[in-house]
């Protein structure tokens, strides 16, 4: 996928649009696993297969909440490009929901959309609404309010 090549000047425009749709991405064990690792978050429901089996309701491992945010920088340059910005920096999260379980071994891509921009000293602050879909879901994993400071 080609990132939406966007002017710095030119958010206000895109109030209430959407940016885009990222390609679908499998989630792994593996790539679960790591997280767990690099941040000590261990839940068995998203470690132990086998138990998950077993015991979790979700029939089998989930990745866990934050992963899946974790997920959003990466999908973010698949979906667009500010032009003229010479910074931006995450300025913190308005809202946040996991409304749906995301098993291992499915694939999620990431919904983009600019709920609002407001002028700050040198630039811009910019609400942006993510929704991680999951392929055959009919509930988005993670919903998202991030605030982005942009300087240009």
């Amino acid at each position: 996928m080609t990132a939406r090549q966007i002017r710095f000047q030119d958010l206000p425009r895109l109030v209430g649009q959407e940016v885009g749709v990222s390609d679908w991405h499998l989630v792994t064990q593996q790539a679960v696993d790591a997280y767990a690792a690099s941040t000590n978050d261990h839940q068995w429901f998203c470690e132990d297969v086998e138990r998950a089996k077993k015991e979790s309701p979700f029939g089998g491992t989930v990745a866990p909440g934050y992963f899946i945010l974790a997920l959003a920088p990466g999908l973010l340059k698949e979906l667009w490009y500010l032009q003229g910005a010479r910074l931006g920096m995450n300025y913190g999260i308005n809202r946040l929901r996991f409304p749906a379980p995301l098993r291992i071994g499915k694939r999620v891509r990431l919904r983009l959309s600019v709920r609002s921009v407001r002028p700050v000293s040198d630039g811009q602050e910019v609400t942006l609404r993510l929704s991680f879909e999951v392929e055959g879901g009919t509930k988005p994993v993670c919903v998202a309010e991030p605030v982005y400071r942009y300087l240009g």
